[in-house]
């Protein structure tokens, strides 16, 4: 259980970094948030390569990996688009 949570931290941190990396243009993100979505992205990727059998081979689980990178570019892009920054701790508001 402990390696479980370890390694969905260590895996959304590089889903999450690689995700900003991908998305074209400046992305008003904290590192935190990175990390959130990252992390969230690794968890549903993995319920979704398991539900499905992806997850179930020798080695390195590519396909469970890509699936969590393209999830998390999704929440990157998502979470850029309703202006949720996580730095003020405001959402989507303009300060003034």
């Amino acid at each position: 259980m402990i390696g479980a949570i370890i390694s969905a931290i260590i895996i959304g941190a590089i889903v999450g970094a690689l995700a900003r990396l991908l998305v074209p243009g400046r992305q008003k993100m904290s590192i935190g948030l990175t990390l959130i979505v990252g992390i969230v992205a690794a968890l549903i990727g993995t319920l979704i390569a398991q539900a499905t059998g992806l997850a179930d081979t020798r080695g390195i689980d590519w396909i469970e990996h890509l699936l969590q990178l393209v999830l998390a570019i999704i929440g990157v892009l998502l979470v850029t688009r309703m202006g949720v920054s996580g730095r003020s701790g405001r959402f989507g508001r303009k300060s003034t």
